[in-house]
């Protein structure tokens, strides 16, 4: 079998409800267009690449060379003919014997619990993208004052800015100088900043997109962030770090680079509050994750895991995005079930309120002064607004 799997065991005590999860979000779908693959239709059949990768074989055509009859592997970049893919029949046979088997249905408690959900406390307003606008987005940051969008994505240009409505202004950043970007921050003069883990770097933008600098020193660049006073906030996933990055963007200079946390567990998203300074950090490994709260001089007060939220939701929360609302409160991004939830004053008990259900993949979040959730679906492609009413979120306040 060539598709390419985790070689870490899985744990012993897990359900068999979450195996099977496990099973069809890691082996059972596209990681190009996270459509699960079909045994019933044909373009959505799993096809091994020769590096043991696996795509549908939609995205196997749509990425291919019309002319010179080559793929790029999306995952590892090796080129190879066309006609080298074959069906990866290990993954159609595991399809097939799922399918003949009932799944195991979760508890009616938590039926009963999700059910009286709705969808969530928040509407959505409107969205926009799709594959090809996007093309598996990583990464999304909001400007404060004009409310411009700036994703990092997979496409040859890496970096794409729209404006508030979602028309695209600026696209840069070809793979030649962004290799794998994994998120993105702007800062209050519009400097753009992209976590480059493809070439362990943080890379500075002028806000059109110019080359600024590049600040090295990382192995495993993930999350950036501005804080409150101007600092560049980036978490570094293998060396278990945050660092401080201090620059004049004027004249693209680092005054400045240090190591102010150590010892983290793999730490991926970062988000610092505007309004009190205090810093988020998601911790992941695998299916679990530790979301700590520092504050602005980075003294810890509080943290929260999988198991801990678990006994107050009756849900399995994987956290994959994390950010604050204008009053500062936490609000995370829940890649288990599709949503997006509120943990309220981090200075308190977490507690847990739904804002957003119904997505695919919630990459990033960013909510705006307007009290607007911004939500970058990833398993859509997508861009995604929401709000407390159908109002126009973008109509001059009276």
């Amino acid at each position: 079998m060539k598709h390419k799997m985790s070689e870490t065991p899985v744990p012993s005590c897990m359900r068999a409800e979450d195996v099977l999860t496990e099973i069809e979000s890691n082996l059972l779908e596209c990681k190009v267009c996270f459509e699960r693959f079909s045994l019933q239709k044909k373009d959505q059949t799993a096809q091994n690449l020769p590096c043991g990768h696996v795509l549908c074989l939609k995205c196997v055509c749509a990425l291919s060379h019309s002319v010179q009859k080559k793929l790029e592997c999306p995952f590892c970049r090796k080129v190879w003919d066309v006609g080298s893919t074959s069906e990866c029949r290990a993954l159609a046979d595991l399809q097939e014997l799922l399918l003949c088997e009932s799944r195991p249905k979760s508890s009616s408690d938590h039926q009963e619990w999700t059910e009286s959900l709705g969808w969530g406390t928040l509407r959505l307003h409107s969205a926009f993208g799709g594959w090809g606008t996007m093309v598996n987005p990583t990464g999304m940051a909001v400007d404060e004052t004009s409310g411009q969008i700036v994703v990092v994505h997979d496409a040859d240009k890496r970096v794409v800015v729209f404006d508030a409505q979602g028309t695209l202004l600026n696209v840069f950043g070809r793979s030649s100088n962004i290799c794998y970007p994994l998120d993105v921050s702007l800062t209050k003069t519009g400097h753009i900043l992209v976590a480059d883990a493809g070439d362990q770097s943080l890379k500075v933008f002028t806000s059109k997109g110019r080359p600024l600098a590049t600040v090295r020193g990382f192995r495993l660049p993930w999350g950036v962030d501005v804080d409150n006073r101007g600092r560049v906030l980036v978490t570094d996933a293998e060396l278990g770090t945050l660092n401080q990055v201090v620059m004049d963007f004027s004249h693209g200079v680092v005054l400045a680079k240090r190591v102010v946390l150590k010892e983290l567990m793999h730490p991926c998203s970062v988000a610092s509050c505007r309004a009190s300074g205090n810093i988020a950090i998601v911790e992941r490994l695998r299916s679990s994750f530790t979301l700590r709260i520092f504050n602005s001089d980075f003294v810890p007060f509080t943290q929260m895991d999988g198991f801990g939220l678990h006994l107050k939701s009756a849900l399995s929360l994987v956290i994959s995005a994390v950010a604050f609302d204008r009053n500062g409160d936490v609000i995370v991004g829940d890649v288990q079930n599709g949503m997006v939830w509120s943990l309220g004053n981090p200075q308190k008990n977490p507690a847990l309120t739904p804002l957003v259900s119904g997505l695919m993949r919630p990459a990033a979040l960013a909510a705006t002064a307007l009290n607007v959730l911004v939500v970058l679906d990833s398993g859509d492609h997508a861009v995604k607004f929401y709000a407390a009413d159908t109002e126009d979120l973008y109509c001059d306040q009276k």
